[in-house]
């Protein structure tokens, strides 16, 4: 089958020469620019600033950010090079505690290294330079299997609402829940995205309705505080949304104001799906109780830009995701196919058979 890609966009991770470029997407949607990553600490920075960002890409960024890390301790003993891939992956992963696939990515890399003591450090490096392009690969066909199998809930004349960013720019090619919508379009069908501005950095402002309008979808740019009215007035039909962990029985965490989407989804009786590849799915967290959510600094709400929006010594809550639970999601979308309530069942029996 043929590789669907979306050529207007740029990816958003990408080994090239034995280095590491990363999208600046601190910078969309007014300037497109590659940064190469030199350093374990430039990498560390550059998930946690969102310069890449998006569950997905996070992993994948974190696992070829573990060759960059790797390269200055190729001289160390086979033992000692093992301890130090050891405490590169644990600094890599603290950049963003809430996204697994971060986690994910990391433990499969050093699994890896652990499986191929024995040979020599550059010998260990290649292998593990295979192992972080087979993590990225594996990324583009789960989203394209989730767009195969999501795209068909998208009619024509429909209304779509996402909220954040789960398009290309947050994995490796398509996106999660805007690989539906990608495939719907190339297939011809007419319809309507309404992207949520994504409070407080904009996502979906900046990165949603722009990878959308590069590729000639028909996208609608609405505030946050918008979607019930829309809903309520009919132009919202249908709504899909990425997360970053998905726990055992089926709770989604996803950017903050997913489950106030959800709600108000449940009200007007719309549709709620979840998009997401296998990377994200944590058996070992039992609900979403238990999903540690990332606090992030004051500033990005009490700025706007680069202009002051709240008073000085002001309290602030800036917590990065919400707990969406799942008796609020219609269906979960993955690259195996749509699985419905209870999720504590159907995930498991696919994935843990």
């Amino acid at each position: 089958m043929e590789q669907i890609n979306l050529p207007q966009l740029p990816l958003s991770v990408e080994w090239k020469e034995e280095n590491l470029f990363l999208l600046d997407q601190t910078l969309l949607p007014l300037e497109v620019k590659m940064e190469r990553q030199d350093s374990a600490q430039q990498v560390w920075d550059s998930i946690k600033a969102l310069k890449v960002r998006g569950a997905p890409a996070i992993g994948i960024a974190g696992a070829f950010g573990l060759l960059v890390a790797a390269k200055p301790h190729l001289e160390l003993s086979e033992a000692e090079f093992l301890q130090a891939l050891k405490k590169e992956a644990d600094f890599l992963d603290s950049s963003r505690p809430t996204a697994v696939n971060l986690h994910w990515a990391l433990e499969r890399m050093l699994k890896k290294a652990q499986e191929n003591q024995g040979k020599s450090n550059e010998e260990m490096l290649r292998l593990l330079r295979d192992e972080a392009v087979a993590i990225q690969v594996e990324d583009g066909q789960a989203c394209e299997a989730i767009g195969r199998h999501g795209q068909d809930l998208i009619q024509e004349g429909m209304g779509v609402l996402t909220h954040c960013n789960a398009g290309h720019l947050a994995v490796s090619r398509l996106g999660t829940a805007l690989a539906p919508m990608y495939l719907a379009h190339l297939a011809g069908r007419k319809f309507k995205v309404y992207a949520d501005e994504t409070r407080p950095l904009l996502q979906g402002a900046r990165l949603t309705s722009w990878e959308l309008q590069q590729a000639g979808l028909d996208v609608t740019l609405i505030c946050d505080n918008m979607a019930g009215a829309m809903m309520r007035q009919g132009k919202i039909d249908l709504v899909i949304v990425g997360t970053d962990r998905v726990a055992a029985n089926g709770d989604v965490a996803n950017k903050i104001g997913t489950y106030s989407v959800a709600v108000l989804a449940q009200h007007h009786q719309i549709p709620f799906y979840v998009a997401c590849p296998f990377s994200t799915l944590d058996f070992s967290t039992p609900t979403g109780k238990e999903i540690v959510i990332e606090q992030r600094e004051a500033e990005e709400v009490t700025q706007f830009g680069e202009r002051r929006t709240g008073p000085v010594g002001i309290q602030v809550a800036n917590p990065a995701f919400d707990v969406t639970p799942h008796e609020l999601i219609t269906g979960i979308i993955t690259e195996k196919g749509i699985f419905r309530p209870p999720f504590g069942q159907s995930l498991k029996a696919a994935y843990q058979p």
